[in-house]
């Protein structure tokens, strides 16, 4: 993989090919395990960025966007949200969703990723927007 960090203003923010993303999403989506070797060997941090890491937001891990769970708040935001972050992808997905509207897409039930690059959507936020339903 192929990825470089650059600052831009208090964000740290991944450049990469959409090669590397999807090489990083399927590294997640078989548990960051490659050709049977173990890349993260601590599955209780893999276990906490899959899943609730905490009550203030269900549909947050450690850094992944989860799909599934009876409620979400965007970042920055005190309003929750009822309902499902992506109503229309299946309920174990889970995504890296990051500025400009890039995204990673891993759904463990149909063996899927899916990579997003490219400009924004209409809206300029961070974390989920409308683009994710539309997909």
């Amino acid at each position: 993989m192929q990825v470089l960090f650059i600052k831009v203003g208090y964000n740290n923010v991944l450049f990469s090919s959409a090669r590397s993303m999807a090489l990083f999403g399927i590294l997640n989506l078989n548990q960051d395990i490659w050709n049977g070797t173990p890349i993260l060997t601590d599955t209780t941090y893999f276990n906490s960025m899959t899943n609730s890491s905490q009550d203030l937001n269900l549909s947050y891990g450690y850094l992944y966007w989860l799909n599934g769970k009876s409620s979400y708040r965007a970042p920055g935001s005190e309003v929750e949200f009822s309902g499902s972050l992506i109503p229309n992808a299946p309920s174990n997905l889970y995504a890296g969703l990051g500025k400009n509207d890039q995204k990673i897409y891993m759904v463990p039930s149909l063996d899927l990723v899916v990579v997003r690059m490219g400009g924004a959507s209409s809206e300029i936020l961070l974390g989920p927007s409308i683009f994710d339903n539309e997909l």
